[in-house]
């Protein structure tokens, strides 16, 4: 349908989406806010769990439609590009977000959220890994590195759930938000009936825009005559990190700083799962197929990734430009490295 309409309707089109994904979005944080209150599992597991999921929808459905029209190289491009972009998607918080008061990684540090930056880290390098392997270990196209991935997440996802309840050697008077009697006793604004409720409905809305976007902003790249993989790792990227941006910058608003940092990791850590569901949709090897672009996007994420987790370790206050200094360290790798990606596809 979209292939057949002109650029202006379907700019049109995507610009709409867009502002469905972003009003969307600004309820979502909300109700999780409230149901992380209420259900007592902390801003930053809510982020990791229920906000991460929720906003990474569209990649979900953009993999399944990808896979199933044999187009594996968007959806390859679009889960590595994803993490990425959405790393990226820090830096405007910390420049929007957060203004002059302080830098994003000073007002979230936690041992939380370095564990969940540590884990999407780890996953990379496993997808790095699994890409090594012969394309003969699969059976009927699923390769044991799909389930080995999702096995590594759950693992992560245990670890980082038992941190917030405290480690032998952790300070007692850490910013944890497990231990913290301000965020403990928080009035969650709205009961659980009504923020599920709304969670549910704002997650039905950024799943159908976020398709919308996807198709949308396909047809614009076809108009402009951009290359499916780079397309899938820039344009198609941004354009699904619509959700983690409306809901990270109302996370901000809200004052739940740690929420909005766990969204972007937790979403992070997630995206390579969607691997296996790009396996079991296409009955092909994925990973075994992944291109030279595809092995260079991790290893982006992960660097990227890691600074931020070295700046949630120390915590710096200190800012230039209104940026931390390790935002102004992720946005230059990343210019730096979609200039390579650019390199690498045209060569």
């Amino acid at each position: 349908m979209f292939s057949s309409l002109s650029l202006l309707p379907l700019l049109l089109i995507f610009g709409g989406a867009a502002a469905a994904v972003w009003i969307a979005g600004t309820h979502l944080s909300e109700a999780v806010d409230a149901l992380s209150s209420q259900l007592g599992i902390g801003e930053a597991f809510g982020g990791l769990i229920l906000l991460a999921f929720a906003t990474n929808l569209p990649e979900i459905a953009i993999t399944a439609s990808a896979s199933l029209s044999g187009q594996i190289e968007i959806a390859v491009g679009n889960i590595l590009g994803g993490i990425a972009i959405q790393t990226v998607v820090l830096v405007l918080l910390d420049g929007v977000g957060i203004g002059r008061t302080s830098t994003l990684t000073h007002r979230a540090e936690s041992l939380v959220l370095v564990l969940e930056g540590v884990l999407v880290i780890a996953i990379l390098l496993v997808v790095i890994m699994m890409t090594q392997l012969p394309g003969s270990l699969a059976v009927k196209g699923i390769e044991p590195g799909g389930f080995i991935i999702v096995a590594v997440w759950i693992a992560g996802l245990l670890l980082v759930g038992k941190a917030r309840t405290g480690l032998p050697w952790q300070r007692k008077d850490q910013n944890q938000d497990s231990d913290s009697p301000s965020k403990a006793n928080k009035d969650p604004g709205m009961g659980k009936a009504k923020a599920s409720i709304i969670f549910f409905v704002g997650a039905i809305v950024t799943l159908g825009a976020g398709v919308t976007l996807e198709r949308s902003g396909d047809a614009i790249a076809g108009h402009i005559g951009m290359s499916g993989v780079f397309f899938a790792a820039t344009i198609l990227a941004a354009s699904t990190s619509l959700p983690e941006i409306s809901t990270g910058l109302e996370a901000v608003r809200l004052g739940d700083i740690e929420m909005a940092v766990s969204d972007i990791l937790g979403g992070n850590a997630f995206l390579p799962v969607l691997f296996l569901e790009a396996a079991l949709l296409s009955g092909a090897a994925v990973l075994s197929t992944a291109q030279p672009s595809d092995i260079y996007l991790a290893g982006l994420g992960a660097a990227l990734t890691a600074v931020y987790v070295f700046g949630l370790a120390f915590g710096s206050s200190r800012q230039k430009g209104q940026l931390g200094l390790d935002s102004w360290v992720v946005l230059l790798l990343y210019v730096l490295g979609i200039a390579g990606l650019a390199v690498i596809v045209r060569g």
